[in-house]
């Protein structure tokens, strides 16, 4: 009797519920409520049967407590410690598992918002003003990058021909102490290419000190103002979502499914919203601030870049230092090891 009740527990069979049944798609809401339903029948983890059994066991497969000694409470107390972990990981699998529906639901529905602009059958909120100007700004970081590429490439050529002329110098200076017949020539030229090196470690400052502050507004204050504006379409592409998405449960029937499902699509919609409209202040504040800062920066290293190569290439070595003082741009001292400026990029 014993076998033939084993052989039946083994060939028992698990229904099956209607998840795999494949049905056309009719309409965009049957497609969302169909994904609904998808998330919501997964398994519930929480819920779990544990059912101890077997050959000599009691009555319903319950073991008494009394018959546990020994050996057998280590090994109860060693089961409970494995059930709270494992309780433990169920409740973080559980709280992913919420995350990824929460996720799931929300990437379909922007993406059904996305095509359905991209097609030209959804409508988009579009603020003129706004994108205007975050399309110019991101023609004048594309500009100002191409500015301080050229600005690199100018400070490592300048700088390869600094150091030649201090090489040069060298080799002109010992050559005046070994060839009596050219002292005099040979010493001109050492002074002359010194005098060069000098001036040109000068130019090198004022040059990595414009090209450090045209980095720093490009490749971090620009690019700051970029992350919020990503975000903000962002948060414009939700709230379309929401807002499509409460446009067509209010052009269908009033039945009680319906208006409980339209009151949980007004509050999503009025949460987007809300995100949105913050987000777009934040961008309205961030482009007043960099236009701003843009021009002072910009006006200052302009300056600077201007007067320093005149002066250099004047051979004005007076005005050249005082361009630096008034900048505030302070050189190595002399005798320091020569140049660091690409180090310092």
């Amino acid at each position: 009797m014993t076998d033939s009740i084993m052989s039946k527990a083994a060939t028992m069979e698990i229904p099956i519920n209607s998840n795999g049944d494949t049905g056309s798609l009719q309409e965009d809401d049957s497609l969302e409520q169909d994904l609904q339903q998808v998330m919501v029948s997964g398994p519930n983890l929480n819920e779990t049967n544990i059912v101890s059994g077997g050959y000599g066991g009691t009555v319903e497969g319950i073991i008494p407590t009394s018959s546990i000694t020994g050996s057998n409470m280590h090994h109860s107390s060693s089961s409970s410690s494995s059930m709270a972990a494992e309780q433990t990981t169920r409740g973080v699998a559980v709280e992913k598992l919420e995350y990824m529906k929460k996720w799931g639901f929300n990437t379909y529905k922007c993406t059904k918002q996305m095509i359905s602009e991209r097609f030209g059958r959804g409508s988009r909120t579009v603020d003129l003003e706004m994108e205007a100007q975050i399309e110019v700004l991101r023609d004048t970081k594309r500009k100002y990058e191409n500015v301080l590429r050229l600005a690199r490439a100018l400070t490592n050529h300048f700088y390869n021909m600094v150091q030649t002329q201090h090489a040069l110098g060298d080799t002109f200076a010992d050559l005046s102490q070994k060839s009596p017949e050219l002292r005099d020539e040979f010493g001109y030229n050492a002074e002359t290419q010194k005098l060069l090196c000098k001036n040109g470690e000068t130019l090198l400052g004022a040059i990595n000190f414009f090209v450090s502050s045209i980095n720093t507004l490009v490749n971090k204050t620009m690019e700051d103002t970029l992350t919020t504006i990503k975000m903000y379409e962002n948060a414009r592409l939700e709230f379309d979502a929401y807002r499509s998405d409460l446009d067509e449960l209010n052009m269908g029937p009033r039945d009680a499914v319906t208006m409980a499902r339209i009151d949980a699509a007004q509050q999503q919609y009025h949460v987007h919203r809300e995100k949105y409209e913050r987000l777009r202040s934040d961008v309205t504040i961030k482009l007043k601030f960099l236009e701003e800062n843009k021009v002072k920066v910009m006006h200052k290293q302009l300056l600077l870049f201007h007067n320093a190569i005149s002066a250099y290439f004047a051979g004005n070595q007076q005005q050249l230092e005082q361009t630096l003082k008034q900048f505030n741009i302070k050189l190595k001292p002399p005798g320091a090891e020569q140049p660091s400026w690409l180090e310092e990029q």
